[in-house]
């Protein structure tokens, strides 16, 4: 299948990398990243924070055994943190509504609920080096004038890491 070109004949990276993303996505979990991507709108604020789709199982057709026709919908997993799992299990129908409304079709009959951690852990906050020379010179004139000391603490913070080495100099 051809991607659409624009205008000028490029293509955005985010149409390329969809575009390879998609089908492993789909074959090892099923789900596409339309459904990543729309995720925060479809879980809801409440849920958009704390959850995260994980893969859907689709069951084996039985038509390809029997020879009859008919879509049986999959199960949902959903990797969700802590005790806030217990709050989707009560709202899983309204989830489940969304899903399929997303979908447009009924995609999802089912949740299941996996306790785990969602987000990434931040990163530690790496600490600047103090100033030294003529950069720490210069800021101690331009915070000299601040009464407040909690402002001037902040501000002296902000320009050790505005002015640190390997910054350009004002």
């Amino acid at each position: 299948m051809k991607q659409p070109y624009t205008r000028k004949g490029g293509r955005q990276i985010s149409e390329i990398a969809n575009g390879m993303i998609d089908p492993v996505l789909a074959k090892r979990a099923g789900i596409n990243t339309l459904l990543l991507g729309s995720w925060d709108e479809i879980a809801g604020e409440d849920f958009a924070d704390c959850t995260r789709p994980e893969k859907i199982a689709w069951p084996r057709r039985a038509s390809e055994m029997t020879g009859e026709g008919g879509y049986q919908p999959g199960v949902l997993t959903i990797a969700c943190e802590g005790a806030r799992a217990l709050f989707l299990t009560h709202a899983q129908g309204e989830l489940i509504q969304r899903i399929n409304g997303f979908f447009g079709f009924p995609a999802i009959n089912q949740m299941r609920i996996v306790q785990k951690p969602v987000s990434a852990p931040p990163k530690p906050y790496r600490k600047p080096r103090p100033l030294t020379g003529e950069r720490a010179r210069h800021l101690e004139t331009l915070v000299d004038g601040i009464e407040n000391d909690a402002l001037k603490a902040a501000l002296t913070r902000l320009g050790t890491a505005v002015l640190a080495p390997g910054k350009k100099s004002p």
